[in-house]
């Protein structure tokens, strides 16, 4: 079969998305006011049979070595799942935000009256298109085999997510954090494209499968990979690392996530998030067909990263009195967290006898896939319940005062946040602890002792910001000048996201077998032979055929 038609059935999904996104558009535009409130329906049924796509669509195994750091087959399925399954949770929490905009109030109030229907003014086609391009960028991170596909598909999930916070509330901060978050991510696209081009430079070319191919050639042969390689692989992990926001790249979380809507923020804090973290096991994956001694930069990279991003992050969440800056600062420790387990990961893929897939407290990449679901439930569950309190001026919860009392006045909400907050501190039984467990288990497996410590320190100074949430909601006095008001589809959103984080604290097993099997690599693998980029096809293919992959 034709590789490219061998590769795009098993785009059905993203291409299911990116029809209901262009439907959505349409059906905002229309003159029929039943039409325009169709987009949320819309956008529902394109992210169902997407996963119905999922489900049935064949998926095609990785053709080479080293495509990645895991079977790239099981990894797609399991990304895509996830996002099917947390943006449907998303898209309840986040249907009414179109609908809270003033300019949208006003043309559909002025249509009402008589008048003649703008376009420009109603936002809910454009805002549910870009919720359903965002994720089919994510979904694309998932399958990506190229350097050049990869930066398309996160393009694609950044790109709308500017436009979303831009438009996502009637305030000016809402402008002025987009803002700063377009051109501090066009600077972080900037730095991780020049990195993809010098390893490009370094290796001829920008197939995963190649470039692993290569590195292994300079491993088996005893040569130092060349420099040109180790500092283009620096620059895209520093790049990608702002869809994590992750340290150095963390700058606009906190007034990003300020910024934006409640529901837009949970939708910040996973998908690119996601995205992120599946972009990196695909760009460090042909990078471990290499030895630990030779990624030594690397290694001492991501372990920085990871001990920065949970210190400052946890540092300067203690500091604020923002319950969304709060957040948007755990974000950037919980980034750190997971970095653990990509440490490990590299780990065992570069250190012979290391711990095989198959062992879950080992397996970092397997921790890390759980725990981005486990944390993507707990967030959502969070800014869900800030979105549903507004003060006196219309604004939504910001601060602690804000949620005085919400456990009193709404009982339902306040189990919701207590149950979000526990598991986000990692506390059982919430899906937290047995995430954090797995993370902090596989770098321990690999000799991390320290970096577990590190990071077992940092969770404790979070719980006091933490305990602070909890506080507020259930023992400072219940705050008049807020209200409290809930619609049936964010409840229910909520609802089952604080249910979930329950149910896979106490019977996660499912879970952690599907994570598991995502991460475990193909069990036979056939490379493929190449020519090396300077044509010495003789000396370049007995040196890594019938090569099987380290991870």
């Amino acid at each position: 079969m034709n590789p490219m038609l061998d590769k795009l059935s098993t785009l059905w999904p993203e291409m299911t998305l990116l029809a209901g996104a262009c439907v959505c558009m349409l059906a905002g535009l229309s003159g029929s006011a039943v039409v325009r409130r169709s987009p949320r329906w819309i956008a529902a049924v394109s992210l169902l049979l997407a996963g119905l796509c999922v489900a049935t669509s064949s998926v095609a195994e990785p053709r080479h070595t080293g495509a990645a750091l895991v079977g790239v087959a099981g990894l797609a399925v399991y990304v895509k799942m996830a996002i099917v399954a947390v943006g449907l949770l998303l898209l309840l929490i986040a249907s009414q935000v179109p609908d809270r905009l003033r300019q949208t109030q006003d043309a559909e109030a002025a249509t009402g009256r008589g008048g003649v229907f703008d376009p420009a003014g109603v936002m809910r086609g454009e805002f549910f298109a870009f919720f359903l391009l965002s994720l089919c960028g994510a979904m694309l991170c998932a399958g990506a085999e190229d350097l050049v596909w990869l930066f398309l598909a996160l393009e694609l999930t950044s790109l709308p997510t500017y436009v979303m916070v831009a438009t996502s509330r009637d305030r000016a901060g809402a402008q002025e954090s987009a803002v700063k978050y377009f051109f501090l991510g066009a600077m972080a696209a900037a730095v991780f494209l020049y990195g993809f081009a010098l390893i490009y430079g370094a290796t001829g070319s920008t197939q995963y499968d190649q470039i692993a191919a290569f590195v292994h050639a300079q491993s088996a042969s005893g040569q130092a990979l060349p420099p040109l390689f180790i500092v283009g692989l620096v620059l895209a992990v520093v790049g990608v690392s702002f869809k994590i926001a992750a340290v150095p790249m963390h700058f606009y979380a906190a007034d990003v996530y300020q910024g934006a809507a409640g529901p837009v923020t949970a939708f910040l804090a996973f998908v690119p998030k996601t995205a992120g973290f599946v972009s990196l096991i695909g760009l460090l994956g042909p990078a471990c067909q290499a030895n630990a001694e030779q990624l030594q930069p690397v290694i001492w990279l991501l372990w920085i990263m990871a001990v920065l991003s949970m210190t400052v992050g946890n540092t300067l969440g203690l500091l604020q009195h923002n319950v969304k800056r709060v957040l948007a600062y755990s974000s950037i420790a919980h980034s750190g967290y997971m970095l653990v387990g990509l440490i490990a990961a590299v780990a065992a893929a570069t250190t012979p006898g290391a711990v095989t897939a198959g062992e879950h407290l080992g397996n970092g990449v397997a921790a890390l896939l759980f725990y981005l679901v486990a944390y993507g439930l707990a967030t959502l569950g969070a800014f869900a319940v800030l979105g549903c309190v507004t003060t006196d001026q219309g604004d939504e919860a910001q601060t602690y005062d804000d949620i005085a009392g919400l456990g009193q006045r709404h009982p339902l909400l306040g189990v919701i946040m207590l149950i979000s907050v526990l598991s986000l501190v990692g506390l059982p039984p919430m899906v937290g602890f047995l995430g954090k467990i797995y993370l902090f288990g596989s770098a321990i497996q690999h000799g991390y002792i320290w970096l577990v410590i590190i990071a077992v320190l940092n969770s404790a100074i979070s719980a006091v910001y933490y305990l602070r949430i909890i506080g507020a909601c259930y023992f400072a006095k219940p705050n008049d000048q807020t209200q409290v008001a809930v619609s049936p589809a964010v409840q229910l959103g909520a609802l089952v996201a604080a249910v979930g984080a329950v149910m896979l604290g106490v019977a996660g097993g499912r879970l952690v077998d599907a994570a598991r099997d995502a991460a475990a690599p193909p069990d036979a693998a056939v490379v493929e032979t190449a020519p090396l980029p300077d044509g010495d096809a003789e000396s370049w293919s007995p040196q890594w055929a019938d090569t099987s992959v380290k991870w």
